[in-house]
């Protein structure tokens, strides 16, 4: 069996630090946490878990406190986790088992990560992330903000997510460190011109957004997730300004770096749809609901557009071809898909009422 420090850094997390030790309390073997600064009951919760408590001097770097926290783990291998995460009971069950099972040749262990859910529970957004890595291979965090744990090696991709359950009220502060770097010094590295594009776009300057997106897909360098996502994205602040040409463009652009994507396709459905241009409406549809996901994808992933959505949307381009008996069977495969959602059930009431007055028509005749 592994041994595990559970590493972290904090500041003023006394609403849900708890919660979050309390799910993975029973799987670390150490808990080491870094605290940046709080002035509230953060480390006498901490301390209340027997963690190990080190102050660090916040200098507007998390790659830097992340390293730090790092550097203080003493167990065979090294979890990380923000305090507004935690670890489902099925996911916990799943992590014991991995730390009696897993192969010690392993360098880093990957994981899901949920970050959004709809009113009924079901995951909407999710991606990978790096969670558990071998101590020994000293490997770094680098980056100001959204940092990167840069890993290599042997990896495996575990059937575990990390919940995450923001609590906080969403700030400019990442915002301001990329501002005040880039009146220091504006040589970023691409990551951080991908997560300063992010950040600028987020909080409504996308003229500025779109520079930087610009600017990072002209580094040719970025994470291939990376520079798919700059794409969407460029197309959302060229649509948020009204300029809808370019924002089709942008969308298009992905198919440079990579092959047809469920997000990137529904976007550009969405586009002919609104327009009632329905054959083009229906190719692109057709080609999300048939796409594969990525190998090894570590991206963010929109799970309605590589499950139910482009079927619902097919049953309102279907509807208005006047090709109604298509239109049921994709909302038939929406629905199996997301049975919780009142668009489906709507459009079963609509087909049910319908079909039964083309039966009556038709016996009439």
């Amino acid at each position: 069996m592994i041994s595990i420090s559970l590493c972290m850094i904090v500041k003023n997390e006394e609403q849900s630090l708890a919660r979050c030790l309390n799910s993975v309390a029973s799987i670390a073997d150490e808990i080491v946490i870094v605290d940046t600064g709080s002035t509230d009951r953060t480390k006498e919760i901490a301390a209340s878990f027997g963690a190990v408590i080190y102050d660090f001097a916040w200098r507007d770097d998390f790659g830097a406190a992340r390293n730090f926290a790092f550097s203080k783990a003493t167990q065979e291998y090294i979890l990380w986790l923000d305090a507004d995460d935690e670890l489902e009971e099925v996911d916990r069950i799943k992590f014991k088992e991995l730390k009696h099972t897993l192969d010690p040749s392993v360098d880093s262990v990957s994981m899901n990560y949920h970050l959004a859910f709809d009113e009924a529970g079901n995951v909407t957004s999710s991606l990978r992330r790096n969670r558990l890595v071998k101590r020994s291979r000293g490997f770094k965090w680098e980056g100001l903000v959204h940092e990167a744990l840069l890993v290599h090696g042997q990896t495996y991709a575990a059937d575990i997510a990390i919940t995450h359950k923001k609590d906080k009220v969403y700030t400019d502060r990442n915002l301001r460190i990329y501002r005040k770097r880039e009146a220091e010094d504006d040589s970023f590295s691409p990551r951080d011109l991908f997560y300063f594009a992010n950040e600028l776009k987020d909080h409504a300057y996308f003229d500025e957004a779109i520079a930087y997106y610009n600017r990072f897909l002209a580094t040719d360098q970025g994470w291939i997730e990376d520079v798919y996502a700059s794409c969407l994205r460029l197309g959302e602040c060229y649509a948020a300004l009204g300029d809808t040409h370019r924002m089709l463009q942008s969308y298009l652009r992905a198919l440079i770096y990579d092959k047809p994507r469920a997000e990137m396709c529904c976007r550009v459905g969405a586009y002919f749809l609104e327009r009632n241009r329905l054959e083009q409406a229906v190719f692109w549809y057709e080609t999300a609901a048939q796409a594969t996901m990525p190998e090894g994808n570590m991206g963010p992933i929109d799970h309605a557009a590589w499950t139910w959505l482009p079927h619902l949307q097919l049953c309102v381009c279907y509807d208005r071809l006047g090709q109604h008996h298509l239109a049921f069977e994709h909302n038939e495969k929406a629905y199996a898909l997301n049975p919780s959602h009142p668009s489906m059930q709507y459009n079963r009431n609509y087909f049910a009422k319908k079909f039964k007055l083309e039966k009556l028509e038709l016996n009439e005749t």
